[in-house]
């Protein structure tokens, strides 16, 4: 299996460090709003090298924060006047949510920031002894940059280049610092911030330890696979290198992944164009299954633009798999002849040909979009060769194949059950009640059953309206 290493820039056979099991840190969200689909990305793709790793037998170990101590947090607790831990606790159940309707499985662990601060406090320390950090008047530590020779070979980026670059753009408040480059491992509190008490002052941790942190305290010193988006490899991993390596001593990641950007209508997503886009607001037109299939229906290091066509086209292509999979389903239980003959057990030999393309095209660095156009080649095989007449053996067989392919990708080819409209009504009136009771557990739960039955809910000045997706 070979995948494309950020650190060396060329694709390398996965060795594990240990026979059999994979040690996986990805970087997660900051929960201060819903996620948007530029999140969803790389919850997606590493959600998916984490189930193709498991199909191929090994035992992963997948960890995936929630970074819920911030700036955007804090702002965001100000401007609704409750504490940070609300709005984190808040947002973190909503990502969940979105989660699991893109088929996300969860984390085998997801730590929390704000629950490791003595593990970040310790780390910090020894970065202090060792001479690698440094304590100024205020309290705040700062990483010394210069004392680590290697800075900069995750994001190839010359340590002159960057020092002189680092100067240029040197702001007033950062001459305490050493040297322009020098990072935060600990800040002071500000007036009504959360805060830790620790050696140097009441404050906060800085972003970066906490990913060094809670890799090390669930995965170990040495990892396997360090992933997210490409916009972290700078300052973010590259920094979590140097805090890592310097504290353990040892290589911190032996692979570094990262997926391409995503663009909406071959623009930048951001709020100031009027282009962002958040999960639940595509799960309002679409089942979300429909944005995992669009995800993968391109190689994650590709760029990748987000547009309605896009999505519609995502849409019917995922339909054309699902429907493949009820009419095998429907043969497998109405045929009249249960086993295959010679003829059909050639065929069902003949179909491990798409299993094998499947697998080469995840293990030339999980090329997801060869992978579907495999999948695609077994639905045109079922719809052709299986008939009216075919066995149960033969039906079940490629049923069988065709989910297990489309498990490895999170997509689930089972149709959802049709729901009547007054069944929906009443689901929604009961709905409406419970908001009034200020029941907003209930009234959460119903609108979740009725997504799940591809049955989208829209709240408007007129009342509740409702389509099928």
């Amino acid at each position: 299996m070979k995948l494309f290493n950020t650190l060396t820039r060329r694709k390398e056979e996965f060795i594990p460090l240990e026979e059999g099991k994979v040690k996986m840190y990805v970087c997660g969200p900051t929960v201060y709003n819903l996620i948007h689909i530029g999140n969803a990305r790389p919850m997606i793709i590493f959600d998916t090298v984490r189930r193709y790793f498991e199909y191929k037998g090994y035992e992963v170990n997948y960890v995936s924060n929630f970074t819920d101590v911030d700036d955007k947090i804090i702002k965001k607790a100000i401007e609704e006047g409750v504490s940070a831990q609300e709005i984190s606790t808040r947002y973190i159940e909503e990502c969940k949510k979105d989660m699991a309707g893109m088929n996300v499985k969860p984390a085998t662990t997801h730590p929390l920031a704000t629950q490791e601060i003595d593990g970040m406090i310790d780390m910090i320390q020894t970065l202090i002894d060792k001479g690698y950090a440094y304590v100024v008047e205020d309290g705040t530590v700062y990483f010394r940059v210069k004392n680590f020779k290697e800075y900069g070979k995750l994001s190839h980026k010359n340590l002159d280049d960057l020092q002189s670059g680092f100067r240029a753009l040197q702001v007033s408040g950062e001459d305490q610092k050493e040297d322009p480059m020098d990072f935060v491992l600990w800040k002071p509190k500000k007036e009504g911030e959360p805060y830790w008490t620790s050696p140097w002052c009441d404050g906060r941790p800085g972003w970066h330890i906490e990913c060094s942190v809670m890799s090390k305290k669930y995965l170990g010193e040495e990892i396997d696979i360090h992933a997210g988006g490409e916009d972290l490899i700078f300052p973010h991993h590259e920094n979590e290198i140097a805090q890592s390596e310097c504290c353990n001593g040892k290589i911190f990641a032996r692979y570094w992944m990262h997926n391409a950007f995503l663009n909406i209508d071959n623009r930048k997503m951001s709020k100031s164009l009027g282009n962002f886009r958040t999960v639940r607001e595509i799960s309002e037109q679409y089942d979300l299954q429909v944005l995992r299939f669009f995800m993968l229906n391109a190689h994650y290091r590709s760029p990748l633009n987000f547009s309605a066509e896009l999505m519609e086209s995502s849409k019917n292509a995922l339909e054309r798999i699902v429907e493949a999979a009820s009419r095998l389903k429907d043969r497998k239980e109405a045929a009249a002849v249960k086993e295959a003959d010679e003829k059909e057990k050639g065929l069902l030999n003949e179909a491990q040909g798409y299993v094998t393309k499947f697998e080469e095209a995840m293990e030339d660095d999980f090329n997801t979009a060869d992978a579907l156009a495999a999948v695609f080649e077994l639905v045109k095989f079922a719809n052709t060769n299986v008939s009216e007449t075919s066995s149960a053996e033969l039906a079940a067989g490629l049923l069988e194949i065709l989910t297990r392919l489309c498990d490895v990708l999170g997509l689930t080819v089972e149709k959802k059950e049709d729901i009547l409209d007054k069944e929906i009504e009443d689901l929604i009136e009961e709905r409406q009640a419970a908001r009034k009771a200020k029941d907003f557990k209930r009234a959460d739960e119903i609108r979740d059953e009725l997504l799940a039955k591809g049955i989208i809910l829209k709240d408007t000045r007129e009342g509740v309206k409702w389509k099928r997706a």
